[in-house]
């Protein structure tokens, strides 16, 4: 498959990770013994829960991004609001999972049980709303009104995502401002978020800060986009999680707006898809070679490493340090990783 890959070939996507993460390893094992911390409740079903859901893993980019911007625009490396700060994106985005997960049905989660087929969906609800308070009432240690203003914008901004993409599930006319929408709200905000208070949090300059925000939104774009090209073209086990689940559960990604383009004779066999709840009645290969013929997935790469130039453009107001190259090179795995 042919891309427009810059990025690709400025650094190798694993090698990518291995440095970014090394870097700031240190503070990843504090956020994740503050996680366990945070977790600890008096309710043993809490404990369990908490214990379960940290312990299913993940590359907790988020928590990532908020220590990196934080580093980057000169903030104290040894600070311990630093480290809650990044504890609280990784509970919002594990809030915000748990719930994806019960409103899709999801069976797995990073190769695990997801939480809602393992416990039930009512305990993963009042789970994912717990999770959501804890972040709230951690965040609160810094007492800045800034900080919260945005963790309730992106709370609010996600919510709306998942009920604008509700009323579109199982809809094959989608265009691509509402699937563009949609993946804003879902996922860009909340990376976006990350960097942004990330920055606050290392008493950033207002244009530093405007520019993370900014490059939050397009890394996240461009993960999203990675992330959609995914679910046509990795395996379940690299994956960590059913493939080929996004039509099945009624979402019309960006590889099949650009396919049904082309070519609406095929609209009828996605409707089908979708109605069916599996790939008997048109195969997930034979649905597979169609978008690599006709060059969707290409394309949508393309627009994925077109998001990840524009955040790398945003950095260049930053000064050169490690932790703004370490930015730099995140694209470079986010878009071609296998999981």
């Amino acid at each position: 498959m042919q891309s427009f890959s810059p990025i690709k070939e400025k650094l190798n996507p694993v090698i990518a990770a291995e440095r970014v993460f090394s870097l700031i390893k240190h503070e990843l094992s504090l956020v994740e013994k503050e996680f366990a911390r945070q977790a600890e409740s008096n309710v043993q079903v809490i404990n369990y829960l908490g214990s379960y859901l940290q312990k299913s893993g993940g590359k907790r980019v988020r928590p990532a991004l908020s220590i990196l911007s934080n580093y980057a625009v000169g903030g104290d490396s040894s600070g311990e609001n630093s480290i809650r700060i990044a504890t609280v994106m990784e509970f919002l985005h594990t809030a915000t999972l748990v719930h994806d997960d019960i409103i899709d049905n999801a069976d797995t989660r990073r190769n695990r049980p997801s939480v809602n087929a393992r416990f039930g969906n009512q305990a993963s609800v009042l789970m994912g709303d717990w999770l959501y308070m804890t972040a709230f009432e951690t965040s609160l240690t810094e007492r800045s009104l800034e900080i919260l203003d945005i963790l309730t914008l992106i709370t609010r901004k996600m919510t709306e995502g998942e009920l604008i993409q509700l009323t579109t599930l199982g809809k094959s006319d989608i265009s691509q401002d509402e699937y563009f929408d949609i993946i804003r709200r879902k996922t860009a905000y909340l990376f976006s978020a990350s960097c942004e208070i990330g920055a606050i949090v290392g008493r950033a300059s207002p244009d530093e800060q405007a520019a993370l925000k900014n490059y939050g939104l397009n890394l996240g774009t461009a993960f999203q986009l990675a992330d959609d090209i995914l679910d046509f073209v990795s395996d379940e086990k690299d994956l960590g999680k059913a493939t080929g689940a996004d039509l099945i559960e009624g979402k019309v990604t960006l590889p099949l707006i650009l396919l049904l383009a082309d070519r609406p004779e095929m609209k009828a066999d996605i409707e089908r898809i979708m109605i069916d709840g599996n790939y008997q009645s048109f195969s997930r290969s034979n649905l597979l070679d169609a978008l690599e013929s006709g060059g969707y997935l290409s394309r949508t790469r393309k627009q994925a490493y077109q998001y990840a130039e524009r955040a790398l453009k945003n950095l260049e107001i930053l000064p050169q340090t490690r932790y703004r190259q370490a930015l730099e090179e995140i694209p470079s795995f986010l878009i071609d990783r296998k999981n």
